[in-house]
Formats: C-alpha cells, structure tokens, sequence
C-alpha cells in the first residue's frame, strides 16, 4: 500500500446536469463526513445555475469541494473525470439527484480507516442501497455475502434476482480501479453498468457493510430509468449490452473462479432481459428486428455464450411471446420497485 495516511479517505463524484433543483441536498448529505471525504462536483455543460452552485460549495469549503466545469459528455463523461482527478483511498459515484445516509457514511469511513491501521488492501467496498420512490422504500441488501470480514468470490453465495452489485452499492479502491483503464462512453445513458461490471474479473478482495448507505430516487418522469424513457433510449440499452457482451465471455472464468462466471452470466443474462422487454414493450416492427438482431449478434460472436444467456431462466422468460412476457415484468417490477 503507497500511501496508509490518506487524508481523504472517500473520493465522490456528483456529475451533474441541469441539477439546480436537487444538487444541494445530495452535496449535503456527503458534507457530512467532512475533511475525511473529498466531493468532486462535475458540471456537465448544464444550461441552468449548476455551475454557480458548485463553485458556492467549492468556496465554503476549499478543502473538500472541487467544483469542476466541462463540455458536455453525458454521465460517462462525468465518472472518467471524477476517476481522473480523484486522489481518495475510494471512489465513490453519486448521482445529484440522489444522496446518502449519513449515519452510514460514518460507518463506512470508520471501516477505511480500520483497513489503513491494519494496512489491508480491499478493491472493493460494498454497502446497501435503497429505492426511494413515491413515499416508499425498498431496501436492496445481499444476503449471500459475509459481513464484516474481508473476502473472495469463493466466499459468496448465489446472489438473489434483484442483488446485483450496482453503481449505487459498490466503493472501488481509487488506486484498483484506475489501473483498470476502464473507461465509460460519452454521450452515453446506462454506461453505470459498465462501470460495476469491467473492473470485477479483477477483483481479489471484498467487503460488505450491511448498512443502507445510497438513496436512489426514483420518480421524476426525465429520469433514465423512467420505463418511456428507457424505451425511447432503446438503441443506448443496446449498445451498452452490446459492448457488456463484447467485453469477453465470462465462461473464460468457468473453471478458476466458477462464482464470477456464474454471476458475470447472471448479469448478462438481466441486460439482455431488459433489452427484449422493452423491445416487447414498444411492440413495433421495429422493435421486433431490433430484438431479433440483438440475439443474432451474440449467436454469431460467442455461440456458448448465446446458449448460455438464452436459456437462462430470465431471458428464457421474456423471449417467450408478448402476452405471457410483459404482465410478468409488471408484476416484477411491482415486487422489486425498479423503475
């Protein structure tokens, strides 16, 4: 380890667009941890008074707010500049329109600080996040991980439908994560897959605080997540999958590191859902190509992985015809509060 003194412990990264009307309350929430964190606010060419905010905060508090100004690039753009200047012992993304909980930010400092003492290496750090939409709350925590204790895929269990390690969950050593060159596409929604996804083949060691650390808000009808908005951003899901696909079959991982291949296949298997779902949700003949292509495509690049992906219990649910395939993503979209 170079450096077991670091003075900022957390590195967070606030890429923003258009944020005025909600920036400050996510900004605050992380102020909470004080000298110990660092806040990187990345103003994504916005058209309203984000920038201003952001140099307001940098102003007040010199030592742990960056304000930061660029050309638009979409959210991507914002992560890789966040990645680039950070200099925390983790990074850490939060969207502005969300924010943390800041009994669970101190639980989480306390515990870098405890791996600096003991001079211990973790790559990644995994917390709780919770679904905040429409006055209800849906806490996402992973029952197939050990508490408490530093470990290996070896040491997981199958992660449940809806335990995925998302952006909102996942701290990676800044250090870690930049000798991954991993870097996001610009102009570009749903990248934050790639983001959680790339780096994991690499992963030794883990962690997980079973604290509910992310508010993840959703409700506002431009968000990307919104299910209209996800659909006409459809050609983006792909893309985004697309790439995931060509990143490398995790079947590679099949014999050294089985629990990797197996939850690598899993996530796989959730994007390729998500993309014929909404597909069958558009309901045109274009949307039906569009599916069609998608499948043909990864048939044609990794035919093991394509059996792999198409007759998983997920996929192999939403490829079956319309009428059975959408009311039963209703239904599990009202189980497990997703957008």
């Amino acid at each position: 380890m170079k450096d077991v003194l670091h003075l900022k412990l957390i590195s967070f990264a606030i890429p923003c667009y258009n944020s005025e009307e909600y920036m400050t309350h996510c900004i605050e929430t992380i102020l909470t941890g004080g000298d110990q964190v660092e806040i990187i606010i990345i103003n994504d060419g916005s058209k309203d008074n984000t920038l201003k905010i952001a140099k307001e905060f940098e102003k007040k508090y010199p030592t742990i707010v960056k304000a930061v100004d660029k050309e638009n690039g979409g959210h991507g753009s914002g992560v890789n500049k966040g990645l680039e200047l950070a200099t925390g012992l983790y990074y850490k993304v939060v969207d502005s329109d969300d924010w943390v909980n800041e009994k669970s930010l101190q639980k989480i400092l306390k515990q870098i600080e405890e791996f600096q003492k003991k001079k211990q290496e973790v790559d990644v750090l995994i917390a709780n996040y919770v679904y905040e939409k429409e006055g209800t709350q849906k806490v996402v925590r992973y029952s197939n991980l050990p508490e408490n204790q530093i470990f290996t895929w070896k040491d997981t269990k199958k992660f449940k439908t809806g335990e995925y390690l998302l952006m909102h969950s996942v701290f990676y050593r800044t250090e870690f994560l930049k000798n991954t060159n991993i870097h996001l596409p610009e102009h570009t929604f749903y990248v934050d897959n790639i983001f959680v996804y790339y780096p994991l083949p690499k992963v030794k060691t883990m962690y997980y605080i079973n604290t509910d650390f992310y508010r993840y808000f959703i409700g506002r009808e431009d968000q990307s997540v919104n299910e209209k908005v996800m659909i006409s951003r459809i050609d983006q899901q792909l893309y985004v999958t697309n790439e995931m696909i060509h990143f490398g079959s995790p079947l590679k991982y099949q014999k050294e590191n089985p629990k990797l291949c197996n939850y690598q296949l899993h996530y796989l298997a959730i994007m390729m859902t998500i993309c014929t779902i909404l597909l069958k949700i558009q309901n045109t003949q274009e949307s039906k190509e569009k599916n069609k292509k998608i499948w043909n495509e990864l048939k044609q690049f990794d035919q093991p992985l394509y059996k792999k992906l198409r007759y998983h219990s997920l996929a192999f649910f939403v490829c079956l015809p319309r009428f059975i395939a959408v009311p039963g993503y209703k239904i599990a979209q009202k189980i497990y509060k997703f957008n």
